[in-house]
């Protein structure tokens, strides 16, 4: 099965949207029991935190790479 990254730019955000959504209605303490790691509250705030850093940076890195070749 080959994902498009167009498949991947809309299923990456829903599922990690899902996965705040079940943890919020799992965890008792949602906002406050976000802070240990052992959580998976933490990661599913986390993730959707992380992918539009690592694009961004990812992007830069691109951009950086286009304009040294061609100058």
């Amino acid at each position: 099965m080959f994902l498009s990254l167009p498949v991947l730019t809309v299923l990456i955000p829903l599922v990690s949207l899902a996965g705040l959504f079940y943890s919020a209605s799992v965890e008792d303490d949602f906002p406050q029991g976000c802070t240990s790691t052992t959580s998976l509250c933490f990661y599913s705030l986390l993730l959707p935190i992380t992918i539009p850093v690592y694009v961004f940076f990812h992007l830069w890195t691109w951009m950086g790479i286009k304009l040294f070749r061609h100058n």
